[in-house]
């Protein structure tokens, strides 16, 4: 169950107004090949076909996080500075908060602590964010214009194919967001309606696969004016997002179980095997120390749960 966080609310049209953000496509995988060591110089990860689980698909780290010689993390460290991709209008997640302009939530503690383990230190200067959209979040890392990206991102068959993820650090499920006393129960009511989603995520196949009409738009709070104005019935999308949009919206209300299985990993490039070891050591220490309640704690909810348990594929 999502459990709202009473933070500071601000209006869906400031956050309408200030995500500047760009889009991409989903696509889908394998299982991982034999174990690799840490190391600077690992071959790109490469994936047997047969079968894929998407909670244990990545890769198992060899000890503490470490800034090895002639590795990715080497290459951050003396440029100055992690690239991440991240949302800047998915509130308590990844959003920018027009009161001091900066972008915060659980999935930017999540880049923050990578950037730390990397420079050794908390300097804010450590990462360069840039905002994007669904649709771009895969070509981004596979083109380099990102190092990693943290933006509610499933980790799905699909996706495993072009990309490499780190284990799974956040659990959310599809619902539906309705107009509180509009009698709808859940996506299986909306056959025939429209019912909004973002380009680029899964959530609009699974709104087509339910018989409803998936309408297409660039971020979610898009999805939350048309919901407003009444141009679509519904949203439908990961709980952790629409517990967001519903905390700017109090005429709005989850309702229906959870339809799917959403599994979010920070996804790399697979030229960085070592980077997603790297990664997976340091969310080891935040599951251990604290860190990951603590964020979860602020952002989402005083009823925290254990985090997702660390499963991998090699």
């Amino acid at each position: 169950m999502i459990i709202r966080k009473h933070l500071v609310q601000v209006g869906v049209t400031v956050f309408a107004a200030v995500a500047v953000v760009l889009g991409t496509a989903a696509a889908d995988a394998a299982t991982a090949g034999p174990a690799r060591p840490s190391g600077a110089h690992l071959a790109p990860s490469v994936r047997s076909a047969p079968a894929c689980n998407p909670d244990a698909s990545s890769i198992r780290p060899s000890g503490p996080p470490r800034v090895t010689s002639g590795s990715f993390m080497a290459t951050i460290k003396a440029r100055g500075y992690l690239i991440a991709g991240v949302d800047q209008s998915t509130y308590h997640f990844g959003f920018l908060n027009p009161l001091d302009n900066q972008i915060e939530g659980f999935d930017i503690d999540m880049v923050r602590a990578v950037a730390d383990a990397i420079f050794g230190n908390t300097n804010p200067g450590n990462v360069h964010f840039k905002a994007i959209s669904d649709q771009d979040r895969i070509q981004d890392v596979q083109n380099g214009t990102v190092d990693i990206v943290a933006h509610t991102m499933t980790i799905t068959c699909d996706r495993l194919q072009k990309l490499d993820f780190s284990s799974v650090y956040f659990d959310a499920g599809q619902r539906v967001l309705v107009q509180k006393n509009s009698g709808i129960s859940g996506l299986a009511a909306l056959k025939g309606q429209r019912v909004c989603a973002t380009s680029g995520s899964d959530s609009p196949a699974a709104i087509a696969k339910a018989g409803a009409v998936p309408v297409e738009v660039t971020y979610w709070t898009d999805c939350l004016v048309l919901l407003q104005q009444g141009d679509v019935q519904a949203i439908s999308t990961d709980d952790s997002i629409l517990d967001g949009l519903a905390a700017q919206d109090p005429f709005t209300e989850m309702v229906g179980d959870r339809l799917t299985h959403e599994p979010y990993g920070l996804a790399i490039a697979k030229q960085h095997p070592e980077f997603v070891q790297f990664v997976n050591a340091v969310l080891e220490q935040l599951r251990a120390d604290g860190q990951w309640a603590d964020s979860y704690r602020r952002w989402i909810g005083s009823d925290v749960p254990p985090p997702p348990a660390a499963q991998y594929g090699s």
